[in-house]
């Protein structure tokens, strides 16, 4: 799989808030500046939109990120979800999955 300029560009700065403890907490404290060291370059971020990086490096802690609602108007749907959905209710809700990615037992019993 071919990672996207934005993909490849998040990857080197997850790999270098690992490796650099001062970069990371420059990138919490400042993002945009941090980033923009880091680039070289501007970085805009859309109108209305904030970014934030959160330390999430802490193993002794299971981290549960609260991703933003779904608008069901803005969804593209590709043809397998197409297939679902056309034979059935249109006010289906999406489940959300949530896999802490740094423990693999059951968290809630």
């Amino acid at each position: 799989m071919e990672l996207t300029k934005d993909q490849k560009i998040l990857d080197a700065i997850i790999k270098k808030a690992w490796q650099d403890p001062t970069f990371k907490s420059n990138l919490i404290a400042s993002p945009i500046t941090t980033i923009e060291n880091f680039l070289g370059q501007p970085f805009h971020l859309p109108e209305g939109k904030n970014i934030a990086f959160v330390d999430q490096t802490d193993f002794s802690t299971i981290f549960i990120n609260i991703p933003a609602e779904v608008n069901m108007d803005d969804v593209e749907l590709n043809e397998e979800q197409l297939d679902i959905v056309s034979g059935g209710d249109g006010d289906i809700i999406p489940p959300v999955i949530i896999k802490p990615n740094n423990y693999t037992g059951d968290i809630f019993k």
